[in-house]
């Protein structure tokens, strides 16, 4: 109760990269405590409790409109990923099936759930009066798919894989090299969470086909095996991607690209397989 008491206060959001303060911010969201992010106040393991958009990009229907061909509209689609893995770690967090999950499978979710708590708040805080604000998510749908373990473990692998792909392709159309290296920072984490949940599913006897036992961490599904690319982790574009996020079902919002960024050549796409085996 005496940590609930203290909550976890940074002045600016780049404070939440430093490691004695993120270890603080995991420890009060193990809780339920707080964080403050001044001059604004987040919880940081609640729900959005807003659920109607802000700033420049909404429209009267709710839904919410991205200007690809600017950083500022490239990081509000990450904004907007962000929010909702953090609705769906929170539910899972919350559900009945999070007791009976192994205790290494609970604390890798519950500390998915703090460092995504951490990308969605240090992202808000840099879009600040530029950001989308809160989307609005369908509850049920979202505790359907937290109401297994397996379902847990499952989403979670689908979301942070299609996560580290959609930050890939987006990659070449950042235009500032100080921006590209911040998103560089957070895909780099991202990639961790794959493959600690490909780990785990593993573990249980889940494989992909045509995947060698004991690599699902890594395998032929996400890092290309052969050819010019090889070595390469799966990439995919922004359409695709955002029809992946529709297919969940997840956000209530009906996310647009109002403006496409100019074309720009990449590596081909591949994977990773939706839905997830």
């Amino acid at each position: 109760m005496q940590d609930r008491e203290k909550p976890v206060v940074v002045g600016r959001a780049d404070q939440l990269w430093d490691v004695a303060t993120r270890r603080d911010f995991l420890r009060v969201a193990g809780i339920g405590g707080m964080v403050v992010l001044l001059p604004s106040l987040f919880a940081a393991c609640d729900d959005e409790d807003g659920s109607v958009l802000t700033g420049p990009n909404r429209t009267a229907d709710q839904t919410i409109v991205l200007d690809l061909r600017t950083d500022t509209g490239i990081f509000n689609f990450l904004f907007l990923f962000e929010q909702t893995e953090v609705a769906f770690y929170n539910a899972a967090v919350a559900s009945s099936a999070f007791a009976g999950m192994t205790a290494e499978q609970r604390e890798v979710i519950s500390d998915l759930r703090g460092v995504e708590t951490i990308h969605r708040e240090f992202l808000r805080s840099f879009l600040g009066s530029n950001g989308v604000g809160n989307a609005s998510f369908n509850q049920s749908t979202i505790n359907t798919a937290a109401a297994t373990a397996a379902s847990i473990l499952r989403t979670a692998e689908m979301l942070e894989d299609t996560g580290v792909a959609t930050q890939i392709g987006l990659g070449k159309y950042i235009q500032s090299a100080d921006n590209l290296a911040l998103a560089g920072k957070v895909n780099s984490v991202e990639a961790r969470h794959v493959a600690a949940i490909r780990d785990i599913r593993e573990a249980t006897g889940i494989n992909a086909t045509g995947v060698t036992a004991g690599t699902r961490f890594a395998g032929d599904d996400i890092v290309v095996p052969s050819g010019e690319f090889a070595g390469l982790n799966a990439k995919i574009e922004y359409t695709d991607a955002l029809a992946r996020v529709a297919a969940t079902g997840f956000v209530a919002n009906t996310i647009q690209v109002g403006n496409a960024p100019a074309t720009k050549a990449g590596t081909p796409d591949f994977g990773p397989p939706n839905p997830t085996p």
